[in-house]
């Protein structure tokens, strides 16, 4: 049986509402009811007229959030994505290469002897998952050349994000899909043009292939891949258009890049642009398992934020000190009543 296989074998139909019912009736207390109360204060953000930005670090993807995030994604409950590049590429990666990846439930007992074996076989590991170089990315770097030398010669430029979105409706990778595309979430936030913005793309493995395609002269213009500064344009316009019509709600899981660089448009606007008129952030949560630190972003606790103009006063601001890879598929079907 391949791993799609027995991934799919135990997706059977549940009650509707089961798994939510569940959660409110044993999640009570300590990160368990910080849970439930920040999902639905999410809902009520979302039932006020709100909208929801969601930010994705670590390696989501990879532990196949899909599965649950396109489901929001399809139902109109998160509104814009900030994610790392590898958050953005390891979705596509699992789409094509899923039959084709490996667990290593004993990753912890590996030798450095083990490891190099793994790499020799060229599978990448992600904690007790291991990527397939060949199948997941070079088939995704063959469709991502074509986009990539395509613009460079017709002179145009677009985000990261825009280009996985040209392949995905062109049809280039269907021949090599290896799960229902219903659990991609790049395929549901393709089909909406939901809009995305991709801080530090430079640090990812499509985004090394894309300098070594520069270097070996395949290339032309760098700049035909829009990144960084680029990005925080464009998610300001978006904010400053959106906020005007909606409150805007950060929906954070994990720290870092992703988290950071899109909560300090709010404080951009306010401080570089002189602008306070623009809506702080209406809604604020946080999944994260890093130990509380006032030295380290991701282990902020969000009152902190309220000094660098990140957040209100009066923002609604909730914290879960937990794995989120069990939290955050949790928390999604709370929200989505399953």
């Amino acid at each position: 049986m391949s791993r799609h296989e027995a991934t799919t074998a135990v997706r059977e139909p549940h009650t509707k509402g089961a798994i939510s019912a569940f959660l409110r009736h044993h999640f009570r207390h300590f990160n368990a009811a910080a849970l439930i109360e920040a999902a639905e204060a999410y809902k009520r953000h979302l039932d006020s007229g709100g909208v929801m930005m969601v930010t994705l670090a670590g390696a989501m993807s990879t532990a196949e959030l899909g599965l649950s995030l396109a489901e929001m994604i399809r139902q109109g409950k998160v509104a814009a994505i900030s994610c790392t590049g590898a958050n953005l590429e390891e979705d596509l990666f699992n789409l094509v290469a899923h039959d084709h990846y490996e667990r290593v439930p004993h990753y912890r007992d590996l030798t450095p002897q083990e490891e190099q074996a793994l790499l020799e076989r060229h599978m990448n590991r992600v904690t007790d998952t291991c990527i397939p170089e060949m199948e997941a990315m070079r088939r995704l770097e063959g469709a991502l050349i074509e986009e990539w030398t395509r613009a460079d010669r017709a002179g145009e430029r677009y985000f990261p994000h825009e280009f996985l979105y040209r392949i995905i409706r062109s049809g280039a990778l269907e021949q090599y899909y290896q799960i229902d595309p219903k659990d991609s979430w790049m395929v549901a936030a393709a089909e909406r043009n939901l809009p995305i913005v991709v801080p530090g793309w430079e640090d990812s493995t499509t985004g090394n292939m894309y300098a070594g395609h520069c270097l070996n002269g395949e290339i032309k213009n760098v700049h035909t891949v829009r990144t960084g500064i680029e990005y925080m344009m464009s998610l300001a316009n978006w904010y400053t258009e959106t906020s005007a019509r909606h409150s805007i709600g950060f929906f954070q899981i994990g720290g870092g890049i992703a988290g950071d660089f899109p909560i300090c448009v709010v404080p951009m606007l306010h401080q570089d642009m002189q602008r306070p008129d623009i809506p702080m952030w209406g809604y604020f949560c946080q999944i994260s398992d890093s130990t509380t630190s006032y030295g380290s972003y991701s282990g902020a606790v969000p009152n902190e934020k309220i000094t660098w103009g990140k957040l209100a006063v009066d923002t609604p601001k909730f914290i879960i000190e937990s794995d989120a890879s069990i939290v955050a598929p949790l928390m999604f079907a709370l929200i989505l009543e399953q």
